[in-house]
């Protein structure tokens, strides 16, 4: 039996537990598609916490949780006669062969940047597809992913800087602008300039193919490393955090760094 068919015949084996849990277990037959959503988000969660620890193991074990949930909604969109899992599956195939005509029609491309122009290019003209190129963009993103992809949609249809080198320009400008609002003292202009410097950092980010969600939550996690290490040292030697100079807490703060 080749890799495929094991493949195969394990899935059709999860559908038939997925079947039997659904049938049996109190809790399973409980939930809905409404009353899993926000495991949903959890578990993907996880999943980027492990891909961001390199924890292959932790991925393949939260793609899991997550195939779960795809069988989980499949099923009860059957029971309710609403979707099956082959019109997932086929609506699926049908997106990606449509919208890589280099893949599976006539049409050539030269790099992934033509891929992707083409890529929205066709979602607008599907029947069912975005009415705009920002529409696409989920609403109940996160702010600073939301940022990303906005930015990202925006350049597809080749809205963007001529050369990247030129938003550190609009960088500094709405720097300028976020420090003149402080000196006011207006909260609400504040915070939309301070808004607008996000924003542009953002655009930055992504002109020099960082991923800023990565980025920050990689900071988060040096810092909450080193914080508990200041934390863990301070008790050692029996003192209180708040009993302590900013210098006393530097020291020990930099013999964290690596």
């Amino acid at each position: 039996m080749n890799e495929r068919d094991r493949v195969l015949k394990t899935f059709s084996r999860l559908l038939e537990v997925m079947d039997e849990l659904r049938a049996k277990c109190p809790w399973d037959r409980e939930q809905t598609i409404e009353s899993l959503r926000t495991l949903t988000i959890e578990e993907t969660y996880e999943l980027s916490d492990s891909i961001l620890n390199r924890d292959d193991q932790g991925i393949a074990k939260e793609l899991g949780d997550l195939l779960l949930h795809i069988v989980f909604y499949a099923k009860i969109g059957s029971e309710q006669k609403t979707f099956t899992l082959e019109e997932v599956i086929q609506k699926l195939l049908d997106k990606l062969i449509y919208r890589h005509p280099h893949v599976f029609g006539e049409t050539r491309v030269q790099d992934s940047e033509q891929v992707v122009e083409n890529w929205e290019k066709l979602k607008m003209s599907e029947k069912d597809g975005n009415k705009s190129v920002l529409s696409g963009v989920p609403s109940g993103l996160p702010a600073l992913i939301k940022a990303y992809r906005i930015q990202d949609k925006a350049r597809a249809v080749g809205f963007d800087w001529e050369e990247r080198a030129q938003v550190w320009d609009k960088v500094e400008e709405e720097l300028t602008e976020f420090k003149s609002e402080l000196e006011k003292g207006s909260p609400t202009r504040m915070e939309e300039e301070f808004g607008d410097l996000l924003f542009s950092l953002v655009n930055a980010a992504r002109l020099y193919h960082i991923n800023p969600e990565t980025a920050l939550e990689l900071t988060n996690k040096k810092f909450t490393h080193r914080f508990n290490y200041l934390e863990q040292e301070t008790i050692k030697k029996g003192l209180s955090l708040k009993d302590m100079s900013l210098q006393q807490m530097n020291d020990i703060w930099e013999r964290a760094k690596p």
